[in-house]
């Protein structure tokens, strides 16, 4: 055969499909394969080629190994280029230990042989080899740690992928758009700080690296992750090419940020959406408690033919839950038994849930005696449900029964003992746990510092809290949050303040800002609990109707009218906060201390929701300060209406006649009192 005519076969060889290439290679007569042989580079990379292709093949694993038994025979295994071939195609195939049985018979490789070995080793997830092998690699190249930064990051050591990260970076190796996109993805799980995100954002733009998507996409999620989505917004406009990872990136951003309108302007701009897609914007109002809207679109994207996943049905029927929309919960139930999703063990365990959220625990021990008894959410679904009911000794029992606790199940035996009022068995509870050598987590937690808070027993949480010190348990938003709470419900603002302070740049949500201004606000220490509210206005923090509460009965302790007005103004016109009853009942103590009754009994006629025996009694207790019998006697008779028995608010408009000097309509008061057989509460002391 001439050249010409080899060449030819050899292109055919290189551009027809895998399987015929190699079955060409392999047909080639003796004669020719010598005149192979005598041209080592075109045999060379006729053999790569071939290998390379049938690594894309999983079915021709086969060919593979008779290609390999063919390079021993023609005495090619020493060389490196096939040698590499052969590795990476065994590694891609999964037979892995066949490559590493080659790479352990080499005598001369180079850092190639390395980089796919360590890339194996990654994908194969074995990390400790990877890390061996990459420490004792000669010359340490982009790829090679870009290989050990992406197995790190993909295995959650983030921490140890950073750490590398910079160790690349003082080498002198410069990093390629896999390796930054790895590094920006790390640092966006546990390193989120605007900051880390402006320096890798510079690093970035020097690098000249800003424009594949994959790059930008992760920046946008760092920029979230970092709470500055105006910030991730501007990188996304600027993309050139978006993908659907991207717009879902955008999206998640503005709904873990609490800002569902803006992602849903987002959402309807995608251009095509998929099922993560449609299932952020449906969590996204999931969380905001707006479910009728999520219900909604919901049935959108059943009429674009789109299926729901088992996670979307999750946060619905957890959603309906917590709603206690039972019908609708139901009809999600019907459909995870039509897509079989039923045999799974966590949608058993959400069904449980959902039943004793929505108070029919009939349906949820019916549901429990399904599932399977082995997973124990499902008995912690179960003991959550009696305990929200009150059937705590049911509870209780079931807990004595299970073949297996986790943390989750002492969690809501605690939670649960607090929220029904047996302080003193959840701190029981809490010692036996840690004594059984069960480390609590940031839930159990929540629920004891809950239980000390409503003991008032500081000393109790100065140990629970040097408890989490000694022992490395993440303070997270809530946990800080309950801390505080306990200090300052301990009477102790000091140690309040210092936990706030604490955690203070470290919070991404509000409830540790809550916690202290309610706090300071209760204690009387309005000032200081105003002046946290005025900076917590600068951070980029939402605010909820927790915090007004707080900033509205400081007012109220301040005397401070005209700025109370305000800030109530302020929730629906600035913040988009709708008051709910406790504010209104802040604003008539705002207006009844300031002796500004008929103001304060306007607001309660024209509250949007019908004023309940704290709101009268609020009202009637400033009539009684400032003695104004007519407002009072106005507020006595709708509180009279709304609870008949009473018996506080008559001895309050008793004594508001006494002091107006109506002695007749005070002993006629009395009177009604005792033959009505209505008490006034017996006072008590906290101390004795």
């Amino acid at each position: 055969m001439n050249t010409t005519a080899l060449n030819a076969k050899i292109i055919q060889f290189s551009f027809i499909s895998t399987q015929i290439k190699f079955k060409c290679f392999c047909t080639i007569s003796a004669p020719d394969f010598q005149t192979l042989l005598r041209k080592p580079n075109l045999l060379e990379s006729s053999i790569v080629s071939a290998l390379k292709s049938i690594s894309s093949s999983p079915s021709l694993i086969s060919h593979g190994q008779q290609l390999h038994s063919l390079v021993i025979k023609s005495g090619l295994e020493p060389n490196v280029y096939i040698q590499n071939s052969l590795m990476s195609m065994y590694s891609k195939l999964g037979l892995f230990s066949c490559a590493k049985s080659i790479f352990g018979s080499s005598h001369e490789l180079d850092y190639v042989s390395c980089n796919i070995m360590l890339a194996g080793n990654v994908k194969y997830g074995r990390l400790d080899d990877a890390y061996e092998l990459f420490v004792k690699m000669p010359l340490r190249n982009c790829v090679s740690y870009t290989t050990m930064i992406m197995g790190l990051a993909q295995n959650e050591y983030y921490g140890d992928a950073i750490r590398l990260f910079r160790e690349m970076r003082v080498s002198g190796v410069v990093p390629g758009e896999v390796t930054m996109a790895s590094v920006i993805s790390a640092y966006a799980r546990v390193n989120a700080d605007k900051r880390s995100a402006k320096l890798l954002h510079g690093l970035v733009l020097k690098l000249g690296l800003h424009l594949p998507v994959i790059v930008s996409t992760n920046l946008v999620l760092l920029y979230c992750m970092s709470s500055c989505v105006s910030d991730a917004r501007i990188i996304f406009n600027e993309m050139v090419e978006k993908n659907v990872v991207s717009w879902n990136v955008m999206l998640n951003g503005y709904v873990k940020a609490g800002l569902v309108d803006l992602g849903r302007e987002v959402f309807g701009e995608i251009p095509v959406k998929d099922v993560v897609s449609w299932g952020t914007m449906i969590d996204g109002y999931v969380q905001v408690g707006r479910l009728r809207e999520a219900l909604a679109l919901y049935s959108e994207m059943r009429y674009t033919g789109l299926c729901p996943n088992e996670v979307m049905i999750v946060d619905i029927v957890s959603a309906c839950g917590q709603a206690a929309k039972l019908i609708e919960g139901q009809q999600f139930h019907v459909l995870v038994v039509k897509m079989g999703f039923n045999c799974y063990d966590f949608m058993q365990a959400t069904l449980i849930h959902f039943y004793g959220a929505c108070g029919e625990l009939e349906l949820a021990c019916l549901q429990f005696d399904e599932a399977n008894k082995d997973h124990v959410a499902c008995w912690n679904a179960l003991i959550a449900g009696l305990m929200r009911n009150g059937m705590v000794n049911d509870a209780s029992h079931l807990f004595s029964m299970m073949p297996e606790r986790d943390v989750f199940s002492w969690s809501s035996m605690i939670s649960g003992y607090s929220q029904n009022g047996q302080l003193n068995l959840a701190i029981k509870l809490f010692h036996e746990m840690v004594a059984k050598g069960i480390k609590p987590n940031e839930i159990t937690m929540i629920g004891v510092f809950s239980a000390i808070s409503s003991l008032g027993d500081l000393n109790e949480g100065i140990s629970a809290h040097d408890y989490i010190d000694r022992n490395s348990i993440p303070i997270s938003d809530n946990l800080g949050a309950a801390i505080i709470d306990m200090y300052a419900k301990c009477a102790n603002v000091d140690l309040a303040l210092e936990m706030f302070y604490r955690v203070r740049d470290k919070t991404r949500d509000v409830s540790p800002w809550n916690a202290i201004i309610c706090g300071l606000a209760m204690h009387g220490h309005a000032e200081m609990s105003l002046r946290i509210f005025s900076e917590l206005q600068r951070r980029n923090i939402n605010l909820n109707s927790i915090t007004f509460i707080g900033v509205l009965s400081a007012c109220c302790h301040a005397g401070l009218v005209e700025a109370g007005e305000e800030h109530f103004k302020n929730m629906k016109t600035v913040y988009g906060l709708e008051p709910n009853i406790k504010h209104y009942g802040c604003m008539v103590d705002l207006f009844g201390r300031a002796g500004r009754l008929r103001e304060a009994e306007e607001l309660v006629k024209t509250m949007p929701m019908k004023a309940d025996v704290v709101i009268w009694g609020t009202l009637l207790a400033a009539c009684k300060m400032h003695g104004n019998t007519d407002i009072g006697e106005r507020a006595a008779e709708n509180l009279a209406k709304v609870e008949p028995s009473h018996g506080p608010s008559r001895v309050l408009l008793s004594n508001l006649y006494a002091d107006a000097g109506r002695w007749d309509d005070a002993f006629s008061v009395r009177n009604r009192m005792r033959s009505e057989k209505l008490a006034r509460s017996p006072g008590y002391s906290g101390i004795m």
